[in-house]
């Protein structure tokens, strides 16, 4: 009898393989990182086939640390970078073109060019996203546009277009199963929120060929089995990251909200049943959809820099050597000296999504030092969800009562502490930080009846740690309120 169930996770910056057991526990964990292209500035790529072999090489790592065999696992989940755009060719299974990465900004001209006849929110009733660089479509237009023979191909058929989701159930599968859940296509900016289908309305202002476009299929069913290392296991959840996390914390009643702290940082708020249009710079989302049941939504507020400031601070300024180190550094010194730093590397997304931001670090005398940029770069990311929350508080009238947290950065007590300083709510880590993959682990689980449902996944979060506030309101809004000053100074800078 299968006695776990094994999620394939995978990242911005690495691949990992990570076995659960019936209480959400983590058996075994294989992780391997890959590339980051820059052929130009705003150009980020991955190579797909690395993502792929890293994917096989993580598998095989993680079973053989265990002494595990196929026959160990009840299911399969996936949980990846969402909105990161690759196209492949049917027949050979081989990519056109480096997939685009989500932080990827070529297709900010064609998001102008679109956004002239009835501005950038002219596609948000039908898909709850804004016109941006940031999503799928336009990224997949570019393609097409830019790839020699692809459109044709893809107008036949012959060339398929995917998320990271779809390429590797592709191949897991040998290319049986061209898919997408309801979660990655509502990132696409090309699916109809309500009616879970992909638009014919926006494929021909897109002019975005159908036939090279996957199923949409639900977070939670069986799609098909493996072939190769997990042969005969079934592929049964398929979770875009954010929303895998939100499931990974639980967070199955309206008005529960977590934040993930990656490479980007991003918040979900479970906001039920219906689609929550926002006015306040938010994105609309689907959160999960488990079989054929009910569809619930999420607002999420989607921050484009956090860790990767972090990676910035190391490897372009070698201000540290280890992105652990960010932390005894910035608690060399009592506060940030008047530095603030607003990290707007490819301009800010929510609640602004201003395109034309840029990075900028103010406030810096004779006085301050590295301690003091260290300190204003955890502060950063801080602030940023500080804007966040107060973006979903005035969208649904819902005031949180704690943020869960999850994510490579939430090891950083000080930033925990900061967070909830700034927030004026309790922050909560988990025991179990690996909420991505735990989710999409749930999402198969709960297909193939490992898990009976969502009461028993309620019952495996535990909490490890919880920041209280313990700034006045005073020193709070001062501090706020001198964030979004110098937020203002680097909108619009080109």
């Amino acid at each position: 009898m299968a006695h776990y169930v094994g999620a394939i996770d995978q990242g911005t910056t690495s691949t990992r393989f990570i076995v659960f057991d019936r209480g959400g526990s983590i058996v075994s964990v294989a992780q391997k990182e890959h590339a980051q292209i820059y052929p130009e500035p705003g150009h980020v790529e991955h190579d797909p086939l690395e993502i792929w072999g890293n994917t096989l090489a993580v598998i095989e790592e993680a079973l053989a640390k265990k002494g595990l065999k196929p026959t160990d696992l009840a299911a399969i989940g996936i949980t990846n970078q969402r909105e990161t755009t690759l196209i492949w060719d049917k027949a050979t299974g081989k990519p056109l073109y480096n997939a685009l990465v989500w932080q990827d900004t070529r297709v900010d001209p064609l998001v102008a060019e679109f956004a002239k006849e009835g501005g950038p929110d002219r596609l948000r009733d039908k898909t709850g996203l804004p016109l941006t660089s940031y999503f799928s479509g336009l990224k997949l237009r570019w393609l097409l546009d830019n790839v020699p023979g692809a459109r044709q191909k893809a107008e036949a058929g012959e060339v398929l277009f995917g998320t990271i989701d779809t390429w590797l159930v592709w191949n897991l599968t040998g290319g049986r199963c061209h898919i997408t859940d309801v979660t990655n296509a509502s990132r696409t900016q090309l699916m109809d929120l309500r009616k879970l289908a992909w638009d014919d309305e926006i494929l021909n202002l897109f002019t975005i060929p159908a036939a090279c476009l996957p199923t949409i299929v639900s977070s939670s069913e069986i799609y098909g089995e493996a072939i190769g290392l997990l042969k005969g296991v079934p592929i049964a959840g398929i979770l875009g990251d954010q929303q895998a996390a939100l499931v990974g914390q639980a967070c199955f009643q309206p008005g529960e909200a977590k934040n993930t702290y990656g490479t980007g940082c991003f918040m979900l708020m479970n906001t039920g049943e219906t689609p929550y249009p926002s006015t306040c710079g938010l994105l609309t989302t689907v959160a999960y959809r488990f079989g054929q049941k009910k569809t619930v939504y999420a607002l999420e507020g989607s921050i484009a820099i956090a860790g990767a400031l972090v990676q910035w601070l190391r490897d372009n300024l070698g201000l540290i050597a280890a992105s652990t180190d960010i932390e005894p550094l910035a608690r060399s010194v009592e506060n940030n000296g008047g530095v603030t730093i607003i990290p707007a590397f490819s301009g800010l997304y929510a609640p602004h999504w201003n395109a034309g931001a840029r990075g900028l670090i103010g406030g810096l005398t004779r006085f301050a030092n590295k301690g003091h940029i260290a300190r204003a770069a955890l502060e950063a990311t801080a602030f940023q969800t500080r804007e966040v929350l107060d973006a979903m508080t005035k969208d649904t009238g819902i005031g949180v009562k704690e943020l869960r947290t999850d994510g490579g950065m939430v090891v950083n007590e000080l930033l925990m502490q900061f967070q909830a300083d700034i927030l004026d709510v309790p922050v909560v880590r988990p025991k179990v930080i690996e909420t991505t993959a735990l989710g999409s682990a749930y999402a198969a689980g709960l297909a193939t009846g490992f898990w009976a449902g969502t009461d028993e996944l309620v019952s495996n979060w535990a909490v490890d740690k919880r920041w209280k506030p313990s700034f006045d309101t005073a020193t709070r809004e001062r501090l706020y309120a001198h964030w979004c000053k110098v937020v203002e100074r680097s909108l619009d800078w080109n």
